[in-house]
């Protein structure tokens, strides 16, 4: 009789517990989950009120002079005129730049943003509103951009955009060589982004190219002909750093190697100073016109005809970007020497890149090379046609 109450007892204990336990599940879920207490609310959009009173809502972008992009769910991204805008509320970060005024790092605090009755005001939670009319704002750049492109200094591998190219032709028969050629083009302009005014740029281009063919041994001949070799070498390498002091002119500092193999030209080295300026500069073309002092050393295969000179170089670069992606570049260049006016010379080269797929394209280049006083025996010119495939870095 005992161990049924005892069996009875410890029955009656368990079944409290689990209707305990459903009584709690059944309260669980009639509460709201926890995690929807603690989600943050979603960003309020920022809003434009214009003049005559209609109201877009969306994403402040950037803003250009007297202009900013914005971006609405229902309209897409819009270039808007501040002159028609009433009021604009921001709740991003921004930052904004004056006209023909210099930014130091840490001067600017960005925050949010508002424009009112012509001008604008900007929120930073590290100080006082900072206000500005219309007409002297340069930039509204976002606080990512600004970071990047201005606050912070560009690292040595920041921003740097190029391509590299290569091609072969090989023989195997009764002659047996090949010839290849290969190029890598870099440039960096800081800030990166075009619509900012740029700070400083620098351009590096190398390229080589190299061939031999090699006609052996004739055994019929007696005496025997010796094994006759055809060599091709010709190499280039540029650099160039631009300091901009206004949005088209610069100071620059240059350097260029050649080595030409078929002109009997063992080295010309070249170290200049001098300015540049861009008069065009658009989405779809840019020229730039320069002009440097510089010394230039000439070593021919005839050490005798050995140069050293104080010259000059005044050159144009050219690139357009025609329709179904092609691109044209074209330069050129002419180097008198002030101290010996007989010991010029001058190169041009024109390309055109046709995009293949993606980031691969055809390239199609000319170049010629001129030396006034080659060494006795070689030819003043040396052209050249080049064809190869080139691959976009960015």
């Amino acid at each position: 009789m005992g161990n049924v109450c005892g069996w009875m007892l410890g029955l009656s204990l368990l079944l409290g517990v689990c209707t305990e336990q459903v009584k709690a599940e059944e309260k669980a879920a009639t509460q709201p989950p926890a995690k929807a207490e603690d989600k943050a609310a979603a960003p309020l959009p920022d809003v434009i009120i214009f003049t005559n009173g209609d109201q877009l809502s969306g994403a402040l972008l950037r803003g250009v002079g007297d202009s900013v992009v914005f971006k609405s769910d229902m309209a897409g991204e819009l270039t808007i005129p501040l002159a028609k805008v009433k009021e604009l509320h921001s709740n991003g970060s921004f930052a904004v730049l004056k006209k023909d005024t210099p930014v130091s790092r840490g001067e600017l605090h960005p925050g949010t943003l508002e424009v009112s009755e012509g001008t604008v005001v900007v929120a930073s939670p590290m100080g006082s509103p900072e206000q500005m009319p219309i007409k002297d704002v340069a930039y509204i750049l976002d606080q990512a951009t600004f970071d990047r492109e201005v606050e912070k200094k560009a690292g040595p591998l920041y921003g740097w955009t190029g391509a590299v190219n290569g091609g072969a032709t090989f023989l195997q028969s009764t002659q047996h060589g090949g010839t290849f050629n290969v190029g890598l083009t870099l440039a960096r302009t800081v800030p990166t982004v075009t619509f900012l005014n740029p700070r400083n740029r620098t351009l590096l281009d190398v390229s080589e190219t190299y061939g031999k063919l090699t006609t052996p041994t004739i055994p019929q001949t007696d005496p025997a002909t010796p094994d006759s070799v055809v060599k091709t070498s010709i190499f280039h390498a540029d650099l160039e750093r631009d300091q901009y002091f206004t949005q088209r002119f610069y100071a620059l500092a240059n350097t260029t190697f050649d080595h030409n193999f078929s002109q009997g030209l063992e080295l010309q080295d070249v170290y200049g100073v001098g300015i540049g300026w861009t008069p065009i500069s658009t989405p779809k073309q840019q020229l730039d016109v320069k002009a440097d002092l510089h010394y230039e050393g000439q070593s021919f295969q005839d050490p005798t005809t050995n140069l050293d000179l104080i010259g000059s170089t005044l050159a144009e670069t050219y690139k357009r970007t025609l329709p179904r992606k092609l691109v044209l570049t074209e330069q050129a260049s002419v180097l008198p020497a002030w101290n010996n006016f007989n010991a010029y010379s001058a190169n041009g080269s024109i390309g055109l890149s046709l995009p293949l797929f993606k980031r691969l394209s055809v390239a199609l280049t000319t170049t010629d090379s001129f030396i006034n006083n080659p060494s006795t025996g070689f030819r003043k010119n040396s052209f050249q046609f080049v064809t190869g495939i080139t691959y976009s870095l960015k």
